[in-house]
């Protein structure tokens, strides 16, 4: 009773109180209310919220990866800074994240990862009427800058191509390349996903979301190829190369392609390599970014923009075409 008091003055002076003078006037209400009014056991004071907002992320469709994610990040803040999730400020969460990147060697990108999960995390709190106001407004999003990722050369490829010594390489690098598809949904396609005749196959990406993806003549001849030369009856459309013959996973991909381009001497040869060129690919040729946006499956279009590189060859001939 005495918590719910003391929120709902905090609230109503929110518009004219700084978080600083906020969290100051819920000491001195406590200090003066407590001996009149009864509080909630300590117990009950002291449990944290996080399995509540697990649950909640939970219920609105995440996946358990991303769960245990947003489990981890904000339980080592917590375990950390020492205080309830009622109790942090923004300068303890400011500590955290400085000594946070001070303490190994972590980019930019991850460090504001961090910090956009502690604002997922506070922003439903304080839309849960938990907390008056979430102590992550007032931290900016990290600087990442930007650098220029590679991107697979057609001759690359090739070379790739050419180095496979099975059936099976050959059809999942076609697979990567003309669809751009991730290799988490890689790994969970079938047999029966794919449809030849259409040269088309539908994949489950993020979130369970379905969506049409479309692969070439060449990776068609080459997928019946590979079907054709296995003697298993798994239903998975990629599977291990020895006995019993169990679905690839995503490790058992990353790993083939590793030896690949340590073979071919190629500088990090990725599964996500593939999608980020088919983006700039795409893009290059004229394809609108709506339509790639949905290619990819992307829910924000940013993200898109985020995958494709300008051709820098492109720049160069328009370079010299317009500006001499």
């Amino acid at each position: 009773m005495l918590e719910q008091i003391i929120i709902g003055i905090q609230q109503e002076m929110s518009c004219a109180l700084t978080q600083n003078q906020l969290a100051l006037l819920g000491q001195v209400l406590t200090k003066h209310l407590s001996p009149v009014v009864p509080s909630e056991p300590a117990q009950k004071a002291e449990e944290s919220l996080l399995p509540a907002f697990i649950a909640a992320k939970r219920v609105e469709g995440c996946s358990e990866k991303s769960l245990r994610y947003y489990e981890s990040t904000i339980r080592n803040m917590l375990d950390s800074v020492g205080k309830t999730e009622k109790n942090i400020t923004t300068e303890d969460l400011r500590c955290y994240l400085d000594t946070y990147q001070r303490r190994g060697s972590i980019s930019k990108v991850t460090l504001d990862n961090v910090r956009r999960i502690l604002s997922s995390f506070f922003s439903w709190l304080e839309d849960e009427d938990y907390i008056v106001k979430s102590p992550v407004r007032r931290i900016h999003k990290v600087k990442t800058g930007k650098t220029v990722k590679e991107t697979y050369s057609d001759e690359s490829l090739e070379l790739m191509r050419d180095h496979c010594d099975n059936p099976r390489d050959l059809a999942m690098i076609d697979l990567l390349c003309s669809t751009g598809i991730r290799v988490g949904e890689l790994v969970k396609l079938n047999r029966s996903d794919i449809d030849f005749e259409n040269r088309e196959c539908i994949v489950f990406g993020k979130g369970n979301k379905q969506r049409k993806v479309y692969f070439d003549a060449r990776t068609k001849i080459h997928l019946q190829k590979y079907i054709n030369s296995r003697t298993d009856d798994n239903e998975a459309l990629f599977v291990s190369l020895l006995r019993p013959f169990t679905r690839l996973q995503i490790s058992g991909v990353e790993i083939r392609l590793r030896k690949i381009g340590k073979d071919l001497n190629f500088n990090k040869v990725h599964p996500h390599k593939f999608r980020r060129t088919l983006a700039t690919m795409a893009i290059d040729k004229g394809m609108p970014i709506e339509q790639v946006q949905q290619l990819l499956g992307h829910q924000s279009i940013d993200t898109t923009l985020q995958y494709a590189m300008v051709n820098q060859a492109n720049v160069k001939n328009s370079c010299r075409k317009f500006l001499g």
